[in-house]
This record gives structure tokens, sequence and C-alpha cells, in this order.
């Protein structure tokens, strides 16, 4: 084949693999978007959907570092040190705090403080690492801080302020597993999932109920093996083929699905403030992670 051949073709191949990577996230945001629908379709407590959903998700991570990997299925482990020890407990912390405040409060306002983890993750890399925040980045984080205040302000009852608080706890402890994973690159990011969700599994086991229902049961299955595990799976495949921020852009959907599919089965109104609060912080995050992307 001749240079000016191959030349033609690198093109092409690099879109195809920024098309294959871009529709992995896609997918893996549309699994995660079904979180807030499978917990409202469950007939379980917090603590019991936390740790049948850990359960289920472990053994399928498992499963899949055993395929991947082979008999060096434990090296990632081995390599996790302090860094994903503590990232494992942030993400844990994060999943807890979740699964909670779904029972406690709108999917729309929760996803709204998962959107905002990355602008909360720049403040907090700003402040432990010294990372510099551009003035559009410094813009977004304080018109998400508005944005959130103003959502939270017309909160009547305590439920609805724990709801808020917990999605508050969510979003700042994923943004601590965000900065982590950026002080230490080299850390198996899938590896510390499954310690996460078996740390979720032990923390919630003294307040679970084991002896549930088959129906509710396999919701669970579904819940810990397709929407945790599979989306993980994709997202990581995908991450890897295009621009980070390209991928946060494109998870922002789930932020978007995730109130629409409530909103349709169970005619869950996210309300006027939240909508708002969540329009503005959902701008706010593409207009930082546009900041990010290099010129082409």
């Amino acid at each position: 084949m001749s240079q000016a051949a191959i030349s033609k073709r690198l093109p092409d191949t690099g879109r195809m693999l920024y098309r294959r990577g871009a529709l992995l996230v896609a997918g893996a945001t549309l699994v995660w978007s079904s979180a807030g629908l499978l917990a409202r379709w469950g007939q379980t407590d917090p603590w019991t959907t936390l740790f049948w959903r850990s359960v289920f998700a472990a053994a399928a991570l498992l499963g899949y570092l055993v395929w991947r990997e082979g008999r060096d299925v434990w090296s990632g482990f081995r390599r996790l040190g302090r860094v994903g020890l503590a990232m494992a407990v942030c993400f844990a912390t994060s999943m807890i705090c979740f699964i909670n405040a779904l029972s406690l409060t709108t999917v729309a306002a929760v996803l709204v403080f998962q959107a905002a983890a990355p602008l909360f993750a720049a403040l907090l890399a700003w402040l432990s690492l010294k990372e510099s925040v551009s003035g559009t980045k410094l813009a977004a984080i304080l018109v998400t801080m508005a944005a959130v205040v103003f959502m939270v302000s017309g909160t009547q009852d305590l439920g609805g302020w724990w709801g808020n608080a917990l999605s508050l706890m969510m979003g700042l402890a994923f943004a601590g597993t965000i900065v982590l994973a950026r002080a230490e690159p080299d850390v198996p990011t899938t590896e510390a999932t499954y310690v996460a969700v078996v740390l979720v599994a032990l923390a919630s086991l003294p307040f679970a109920r084991l002896n549930i229902g088959a129906p509710d049961l396999a919701l669970l299955a579904l819940f810990g093996i397709a929407q945790m595990g599979l989306g993980l799976v994709m997202f990581t495949a995908g991450v890897r083929l295009i621009p980070a921020a390209d991928a946060g852009l494109i998870s922002m959907l789930e932020a978007v699905l995730g109130p629409l599919w409530v909103w349709i089965a169970f005619d869950e109104h996210p309300g006027v403030r939240t909508l708002t609060g969540g329009v503005v912080v959902a701008c706010a995050v593409v207009a930082a992670s546009r900041s990010e992307q290099p010129a082409r």
C-alpha cells in the first residue's frame, strides 16, 4: 500500500474509533440514566437496594476482570495503594448517598448535583492539587453554586432537605473520586470500583433485608449487573477512544434522560426550581467542558 493511501486511511480510522468511543459512552449514559427508574420500580428500602445492587455489581465486575485479565486478575488490586483505596471509599460514599437521596427527593434534584460533580472536582483540585482554573470554569463553578442554592431554597419539607443534603454529599464524594483519579492517573479504576461496591455491600448488610421476593431480586440483579456493571464496562472502553471533555459532554445526557424516564413512568414532576437549576447547571458544565476541548 502506498504512503498516500495509508495517509488517506488514517483519518478514517480515527473517525471510526471516535465514533465507536462516543457510541460506547452514550450507551453507558443511557444505561446509567435508568437508575432512578429502577429505584422507583423497586419495593425495597434503600439499604436493601444498596446491598443487593452491590452484591450483583461486584459479581459482574469480578467476572469482567477475570475475563479481561485472566490469571493476572489480582495484579490490579495490588496496584491500588492508598489513593486507590481512598477512591473506593469516596465512590462508596457517593453510591450510599445516591440511593438514599433518591428515596427522599426527586430523581431530577439528585441528578442535578451529580451533573455538578465535575465542577465541584475542579474546585477541589484547585484547593488540593493547586490546579489552575480558567476564567470560564471559575464562572461555571460560581453559576453552578448559585443554581444549587436557588434550587434547594424552595424546599419545604424536612425529607426534601435531607434529600438535597445527601445529594450534595454525593456530588462532593464523587468529586473527590475524580480528584484522586487525577492525582494518580495510573490507579486501576475498575478494581477501585469493585472495592467500592464491596464496601457498600458490607456497610449496608446490617440494615438490609436478606429475604426478599423473586421479582425484587430480579430487579436488583438488573440494577447491579446491567445498570452499574455493564454501564461501567461500556464507559471505560469508550472513554479511552475520545477526549475526556467530549466524554463529559455526552455523560450530561444522564441528567436529562434520568428525570425524563420517571416523569413518563411515574408522573414525577421535578418542579420549576429544580428544572431551572438543572438547566443552568447543565449549561455551566457544557461551557466548562467545551473550554477544555483542544482546537481541531
